[in-house]
């Protein structure tokens, strides 16, 4: 029914974003670590949906990114982990530092996310290794942006956000940057949105 959401933030508050579109006013719970992706109050704002619905209650749940969200309903697959737990996790770990977790069957570091005991992360990494990797194409074109990357992190931005910084700058630029653009032009739109996510912390 929804598949994103895009329009001028007006709060922040923990792990709640509210944000209008059209005279509405969402309500969204998003992550804490796609919260710090996203832009200031008052700034213009791009998130990916998942709309969480029983006969008793209805509830939005937003992302930085597609990945974010395909990785969340990954997890609501799981035996036990529903939509506010697959939150908390996703709270406590980053996409790269999860996936790395569940391919190296990490149990000590899953159980270091809040929330997340033993038995639980050992569902997990039955039911997920494999399944959150990034394919090979896609880990290549994150590698042509290391030089953004390494550009943020001598700026002192943390290389790990950075990269998810500048991987929903590349998508925000390939949906709305004009046609005919260079590569060294489409290279400075991406920086220059990397930035601005950075600045909304």
């Amino acid at each position: 029914m929804f598949n994103s959401l895009r329009g001028v933030i007006t709060e922040k508050r923990s792990d709640i974003l509210h944000m209008a579109t059209g005279g509405i006013e969402w309500d969204i719970t998003v992550p804490l670590l796609d919260m710090k992706l996203l832009p200031a109050p008052g700034e213009e704002g791009h998130v990916f949906l998942w709309l969480y619905h029983r006969e008793d209650q209805m509830r939005l749940f937003g992302f930085a990114t597609e990945e974010r969200r395909d990785t969340f309903l990954e997890l609501i697959k799981v035996e036990g982990i529903g939509p506010r737990q697959a939150t908390k996790i996703l709270s406590g770990i980053g996409q790269d530092e999860l996936e790395q977790a569940l391919e190296t069957e990490d149990i000590a570091r899953l159980e270091l996310v809040p929330g997340l005991g033993k038995k639980t992360a050992q569902k997990m990494i039955l039911a997920l290794k494999g399944k959150l990797a990034q394919p090979l194409a896609m880990t290549a074109a994150a590698s042509a942006h290391d030089e953004l990357v390494n550009a943020l992190a001598d700026m002192g931005y943390d290389k790990r956000t950075a990269a998810e910084a500048v991987e929903t700058a590349a998508s925000k630029v390939k949906v709305e940057a004009p046609a005919g653009l260079s590569g060294a032009e489409q290279e400075r739109l991406i920086f220059k949105q990397a930035i601005v996510i950075l600045s909304g912390q």
